[in-house]
């Protein structure tokens, strides 16, 4: 069968090259079509720029696959790049109905501005492509922030992490900027830990929780080496146990909203 032996995501490539030239149609022709160059066809095809699910729906319709590639993405290539464990811990953040993230250094991904991701993602031992497709994989994992139900977000911040530079000043500021707007909305319940506090319980690590339709909860654990999908429900408590001290810890949000604008101002 085609594509054994090959990753999801160069199945993809190989399909778009397959496909374009059975419709005989050329990269600059299909790159009008797209709304971008043949050289950036070119890059995506060889697989040196990534594919985003925008730029695959305009190759649906210029190609007419009555959305063969959209179908691709979604069910085989959106979660490539990511570790296994990483694979099933989106599936349970896509059906969660509420999340309680809890992040001492970084924003959290469903938070991220691109420029704030790829700053922080170059930091890892990543090729530059690898990082580009990263962050695409990271900017398409936010669609779940505007779906028709999108689910409640509690989300608790070191200070630090809005304090501390991520690639250039402009970047941190657009990413603290975002942060104001999203916590405006409704659905979205953002707080921050001074570190005029001291030493509290949450700087062991960053976790999250997901509350499931079935009301079933899972938990997300990171470390430098690896990290966890946690399930068993004594380690699941146990992480309900840590949220509500880091909760109790951080600022309410009328204070965390004042923070953020200082911050914004002392990065302009």
């Amino acid at each position: 069968m085609e594509g054994v032996g090959i990753s999801p995501s160069e199945y993809l490539l190989r399909e778009l090259r397959r496909r374009r030239k059975a419709a005989g149609v050329s990269q600059e022709v299909l790159g009008g079509q797209c709304f971008c160059s043949d050289s950036q066809i070119s890059a995506i095809e060889t697989g040196s720029s990534p594919a985003t699910l925008k730029h695959l729906r305009l190759v649906d319709k210029a190609l007419k696959t009555g959305g063969y590639f959209e179908t691709l993405w979604d069910e085989l290539v959106k979660d490539d790049a990511a570790p296994v464990w990483l694979r099933e811990w989106l599936e349970y953040e896509r059906e969660a109905c509420c999340l309680r993230w809890y992040e001492p250094a970084f924003v959290p991904g469903l938070f991220q501005t691109e420029a704030y991701a790829r700053a922080a993602l170059a930091l890892g031992r990543l090729s530059a492509a690898e990082v580009e497709q990263r962050v695409v994989s990271r900017m398409e994992r936010q669609g779940i922030l505007d779906r028709d139900d999108p689910p409640q977000i509690f989300a608790v911040l070191d200070e630090m992490v809005i304090r501390r530079l991520c690639g250039s000043r402009q970047v941190v500021a657009e990413q603290v900027e975002h942060l104001l707007s999203l916590a405006e909305r409704p659905n979205v319940n953002l707080h921050i830990v001074s570190t005029s506090l001291g030493l509290y319980s949450g700087m062991a690590g960053g976790f999250i929780i997901a509350d499931l339709p079935d009301t079933s909860r899972v938990g997300y654990v990171d470390n430098q080496l690896t990290a966890q999908v946690v399930t068993r429900g004594e380690d699941v408590a146990s992480l309900g146990v840590s949220w509500d001290s880091v909760q109790g810890d951080a600022l309410p949000r009328a204070q965390t909203l004042d923070l953020l604008k200082e911050v914004t101002k002392s990065w302009t």
